[in-house]
């Protein structure tokens, strides 16, 4: 049986206020493509199909538009809910989207069962068994206890999410054997592990509770199929673990990495092969840094990837010259005339307080609440072990926030 790993779409996501509707749209495209390409049986997005819990319009209609193209392919799709995610919101779909061989699991569901599923092969056969874990919120798996420590809160929040993996894999167990023993189990995640390098478009999901959750604690499965983490990687070195990463890069940091979806082959022995299939790039993204000599250069260099129709875009870090006060009309000249377009402009060396001033200004649109409140505490007068009390006290709070708005 083959089956297709991807996760982090973040439909809807807009970056420095740029849209990535025609990426989104181009990378949904090709997909469709690899599963005709490759015969692949299922689909697994393994998490933040989209970008927040209120997605625009577009966005839903380039999640539904996928659904039925695919469906003409003969493949099945199941999508898995991440924190990004709005339970609600996914889940308001599913029984229709059930009718066109998609399957969704928006949140940890009250029977167990529901949370396991038979993936079938082309011609209507049993090829594996499935448990379907999304993004685990602590309320679904705990309830609150007075007195805990935030390590205590932490160690039972990761207990409980070992239990619920060993209690589904238990059920795959169980099916597996009523369905004649041969059948490989697999099973998904949207959370971050022990040891995953991690790029700064990732917040954290499990703020004062969980920092990562550990290898040790995944059941048997012969793959797990994991999400959040938006560079493609093995865990703990291991071939059966992965994150495929996100499909176009949500960051600039990212902007180097060789996207992938992941084309994974089992049989009755359980995993047979991983084949990366790596994204094209649709939207040209870099970051260039230097010294406003070096910066023409590159800039130059960076501009025989765009045209007049697609301009690259750019972050530029300033080294040396970060003290002229004209910086962005003299990057704004370099550029001139050029398929380029600066999104953001930073200076590498400068007071504390100018450069917070200066990033606010040129970045807000990527900023979260939780970088502005950072940012904020560190023109403070306040020694790093206050700053960070205060800070874990502020995503604490904004945490519980939005759970109680999932």
């Amino acid at each position: 049986m083959r089956i297709l790993h991807t996760s982090d779409w973040h439909l809807g996501q807009h970056f420095m206020g740029k849209t990535r509707q025609a990426e989104h749209q181009a990378f949904c495209a090709w997909l469709i493509d690899q599963v005709r390409e490759q015969t692949v049986d299922a689909v697994l997005i393994a998490g933040d199909i989209f970008d927040t819990g209120a997605p625009p319009s577009y966005a839903r209609e380039q999640y539904n538009r996928f659904i039925v193209e695919l469906r003409g392919t003969g493949c099945e799709l199941v999508v898995l809910g991440g924190n990004h995610d709005s339970v609600a919101m996914l889940g308001e779909s599913k029984t229709l989207l059930a009718q066109l061989g998609t399957r969704v699991i928006p949140g940890v569901c009250e029977q167990l069962d529901e949370q396991l599923l038979v993936l079938h092969r082309r011609d209507g056969s049993p090829g594996a068994i499935l448990c379907g874990i999304p993004f685990i919120r602590p309320r679904d798996v705990l309830l609150s206890q007075a007195g805990q420590s935030a390590q205590d809160k932490q160690q039972s929040l990761q207990q409980a999410i070992q239990q619920h993996y060993q209690d589904l894999y238990a059920l795959a167990e169980a099916k597996r054997a009523e369905l004649g023993g041969n059948l490989p189990i697999i099973a998904t995640g949207h959370l971050a592990t022990v040891g995953a390098s991690a790029s700064d478009s990732v917040r954290e999901i499990y703020v004062g509770s969980l920092e990562a959750f550990p290898t040790s604690a995944f059941p048997p499965a012969a793959y797990i199929a994991l999400g959040h983490i938006h560079r493609p990687q093995k865990v703990g070195g291991l071939e059966h673990i992965r994150y495929c990463g996100s499909p176009i890069p949500l960051s600039f940091d990212e902007a180097k990495q060789q996207k992938e979806v992941l084309l994974v082959e089992l049989d009755s022995s359980g995993m047979h092969q991983i084949s990366a299939l790596p994204v094209p790039r649709f939207q040209p993204l870099l970051s260039l840094r230097g010294s406003l000599k070096e910066l023409e250069t590159a800039i130059q260099e960076a501009a025989k990837q765009g045209r007049a129709e697609q301009p690259v875009w750019l972050e530029v870090l300033v080294g040396t010259d970060d003290y002229l006060s004209d910086l962005q009309l003299r990057i704004a000249a370099l550029c001139e005339g050029l398929p380029v377009e600066v999104l953001r402009i930073r200076r590498e060396r400068g007071n504390a307080s100018a450069s917070l001033q200066g990033q606010a200004k040129e970045t807000l649109d990527e900023l979260s609440v939780e970088d502005v409140f950072a940012q904020r505490l560190s023109s403070e007068s306040l020694g790093e072990t206050e700053q960070q009390r205060l800070l874990r006290l502020y995503q604490q709070v904004v945490s519980e926030l939005r759970e109680g708005e999932a």
